[in-house]
């Protein structure tokens, strides 16, 4: 059984103990394919060396979090873009619009946003989209960017089923994690209305532990948590999600 970890954050400081022990930890129990998402510029380095030790298992990714969109946001895209054309990355993440934080750099997060949705269709990526209390707002940038060679997944899901259908025909995967095995994470009361083929997995690692690990650290093991509530919510076996899920990914990023 090969699982996918679709969004893994494995260069945060929390790991920094143990690192490697908690990798592998993943790797034995069958999760051996680990997206990586950019934050800003100072993780750049911490990313490509966690790439030259587990370049079998690690795919990176190059982008501006919205929570990282500052005062010198022009100068970190001008560092995603020198990084896009020095060598390859499977996707342009993550990105998006983040007002829980902050509401008052929603313009610059929308510019940010939109810049990079470019470079995606420039370079031929997927985008993975950070939403938080911001679904209106990134359903009106991904409209007037909406075309067919606009697509990849919605980070960590928590909307509605009407929210879900409207991600899913803008050409998104939703990326489900812990959020599903929460008490009032919600979407797990309607998740099996969402075909299976539109279904990607992620742990968002070291932040939202599925339950029973809830407010602790995350890693990437902890997927298992994920896939065995998907298995009960779409009353099919853990290898058949585990299969689904990996090949929806392959579609995605390409590998």
């Amino acid at each position: 059984m090969i699982i996918t970890d679709t969004h893994t954050h494995l260069y945060s400081e929390a790991f920094d103990d143990d690192r490697h022990d908690m990798i592998h930890r993943a790797i034995n129990q069958g999760v051996s394919r680990f997206f990586i998402p950019a934050i800003d510029s100072t993780y750049t380095n911490s990313m490509l060396k966690l790439e030259k030790d587990f370049p079998e298992h690690v795919f990176l990714m190059m982008g501006l979090h919205p929570t990282h969109v500052k005062e010198n946001f022009k100068e970190e895209l001008n560092h995603v873009e020198e990084m896009l054309a020095s060598r390859f990355f499977y996707a342009i993440g993550e990105i998006g619009i983040d007002l829980y934080w902050d509401k008052t750099t929603l313009g610059v997060q929308q510019e940010a946003f939109r810049y990079q949705i470019q470079l995606a269709k420039k370079y031929k990526l997927p985008i993975v989209i950070h939403c938080r209390e911001a679904f209106d707002e990134i359903f009106e940038v991904l409209e007037t960017e909406k075309s067919d060679d606009l697509f990849g997944i919605f980070h960590c899901f928590t909307g509605t089923l009407e929210q879900a259908n409207q991600a899913i025909a803008y050409n998104m995967k939703l990326g489900i994690g812990g959020v599903v095995t929460f008490k009032n994470g919600k979407i797990d009361q309607f998740l099996n209305q969402i075909d299976l083929k539109h279904i990607v997995l992620e742990t968002d690692s070291p932040y939202l532990a599925p339950v029973p690990y809830r407010g602790k650290r995350n890693e990437s093991v902890y997927i298992l948590k994920v896939l065995e509530k998907l298995s009960y919510i779409y009353k099919v076996s853990m290898e058949e999600i585990a299969s689904i899920t990996t090949q929806n990914s392959k579609d995605v990023f390409g590998i």
